[in-house]
């Protein structure tokens, strides 16, 4: 052997050394928390999420209909790499490879989205998709096949691009009618096998993203929140919001009067849980936290449980905020919801912006907040892969148990956490196997769930978002979220030391001490 070959071998098996030593260390710290502080699998759900539109592809098979992400994503400057969703992680054609994935991990249940366009192609001016009914009718029958309850989004971000062009989406009324038909449609063909719905995910999210700094489809914005072709950041958000509220309650009706007590199911709502904390310990930025958490969750879940928004969006919006006639107060009263779903990755510090000079918070600035990640120049956390979202667990804690006494305890599940990976295209998957700081991310916030639920939340179940890296919206295939790398260009999967670590810990088995010697993971990577 020469000499080029003697130095490779010993720079790789000094690379594996030191991934070994990485690994002892963080499964010793990730041992605090295990499966056994954790109700049983009967009474609590382990899972991973995903979204149809980040996973999918084929986005022109089986008769669907375009989509308003469809359409967007193939607008030039719309994406930050340049991609689109049109294959994704082909979840489409490799589905029931994916679901061997999710039973090898040991996980209880999956939560997915329904594509409104595999379904129904043109909303309620078109036929149901039989095509569409079957991809949705095999997944469910696979994962019940192997265990795992089908957890289901009605509604990730994807509407039909025809509703868009026939009446503006979510800016109009009209929407109502459409989501109420397609969960009407998704209670009668899949109901008898779902369990659990989830209405929306992230309508909070999407309304700023979409409607008040333009992120998102259609990307309407104005100044000083964006400088948008269209829109009007000042209103449009809340037009939005408020036909998504509707639009919930419309079809938790449905389901209420018409297929749960048959079904015997669940129905809830996920919504992101920014938490927040005081830049200053003083009083203008503490109204500034609650200004800010009034805009984000108790935006969606004061008028859906309470009846109302908050007081704090009423006082500084005014008359700009939608009001809810007697009638749709009535209707959101009797309807409200089973559980609550949040999706929490990171905290802010809040800087008050009505007292104090700011620049404008494309996020918080509605709220007359500015969320910031440092504070003297100290980050909050550790950073992570993705723009802005740090490692911060006692954030999991603090948001379960103020929603816990805000909503008197309502059902709650933690429907999206997780740690990104940063990527560029000359990084292969040996460069993101050994993703010591998503096991890092994931045991800190478990450990602070666990605290929450010796409180008294009533937390029934956790999922990691996600099992497989996939189109991460605007940022393309840039950030990598997932337990299973994705070489886009084969499709093939390739486990994290994310995904084994998940692994043992649903197992209930001492990972750290499984691990320690280092031999079980270095026969993991090498066979």
């Amino acid at each position: 052997m020469g000499c080029a070959g003697r130095g490779r071998m010993a720079r790789e098996a000094a690379l594996w050394l030191l991934l070994l030593f990485s690994a002892h260390l963080l499964l010793r710290r990730a041992s605090a928390i295990d499966r056994g502080h954790f109700p049983p699998p009967t009474s609590f759900l382990f899972g991973t999420s995903t979204a149809a539109y980040q996973i999918e592809g084929g986005y022109l098979e089986g008769k669907k209909g375009l989509s308003n992400w469809d359409i967007y994503t193939h607008k030039q400057g719309t994406i930050e790499d340049g991609s689109n969703g049109d294959i994704a992680a082909d979840h489409y054609h490799r589905y029931m490879e994916d679901i061997e994935l999710m039973h090898s991990l040991g996980v209880n249940s999956y939560r997915f989205s329904i594509a409104w366009t595999r379904i129904l192609p043109r909303g309620r001016f078109g036929h149901v998709n039989p095509d569409g009914v079957a991809f949705y009718n095999a997944i469910i029958n696979a994962l019940l096949h192997k265990g795992i309850q089908p957890f289901v989004t009605i509604f990730h971000y994807d509407i039909p691009h025809e509703l868009e062009e026939r009446y503006g989406g979510w800016l109009s009324p009209e929407i109502q009618k459409d989501f109420g038909y397609f969960a009407k449609v998704c209670f009668r063909l899949f109901g008898d096998r779902v369990k659990f719905w989830v209405t929306m995910n992230q309508p909070n999210l999407l309304a700023k993203f979409s409607y008040l700094n333009g992120w998102f489809p259609p990307g309407h914005c104005s100044k000083p929140f964006g400088n948008c072709a269209f829109g009007n950041s000042s209103i449009e958000p809340y037009i939005a919001g408020h036909n998504m509220i509707l639009s919930h309650a419309n079809a938790v009706s449905i389901y209420r009067n018409n297929y749960q007590e048959r079904q015997g199911g669940y129905i809830g709502i996920s919504v992101s849980a920014r938490w927040y904390e005081p830049l200053r310990n003083t009083t203008i930025d503490q109204l500034a936290v609650e200004r800010a958490i009034s805009f984000n969750v108790p935006w969606f879940l004061d008028p859906i449980i309470l009846g109302d928004y908050p007081a704090e969006m009423h006082k500084i919006l005014g008359p700009t905020l939608p009001e809810f006639t007697l009638k749709q107060k009535k209707k959101l009263h009797a309807t409200k919801l089973d559980f609550i779903g949040l999706n929490h990755y990171s905290t802010w510090y809040a800087k008050d912006c009505i007292f104090s000079p700011c620049e404008m918070d494309p996020m918080d600035g509605d709220a007359r907040v500015l969320s910031l990640v440092e504070r003297d120049g100290v980050p909050i956390g550790k950073e992570t892969g993705a723009p802005f979202f740090y490692d911060v667990p006692h954030g999991m804690e603090k948001a379960v148990m103020y929603y816990k006494q805000r909503y008197n305890n309502t059902p709650t599940y933690i429907t999206e956490n997780g740690c990104a990976q940063a990527s560029n295209s000359s990084m292969t998957a040996k460069d993101f196997t050994g993703d010591t700081e998503r096991i890092d991310y994931i045991s800190g916030y478990l450990t602070y769930l666990v605290s929450a639920m010796r409180k008294g939340a009533d937390i029934r179940g956790y999922f990691v978002w996600s099992i497989l890296d996939d189109f991460e919206w605007t940022s393309g295939y840039k950030d990598r979220f997932r337990l299973y790398h994705v070489d886009f260009k084969t499709q093939k999967r390739t486990p994290k030391l994310s995904a084994e670590w998940f692994r043992e810990f649903l197992k209930g088995s001492p990972v750290s001490r499984e691990f320690q010697n280092g031999s079980q993971l270095q026969q993991y990577y090498t066979s």
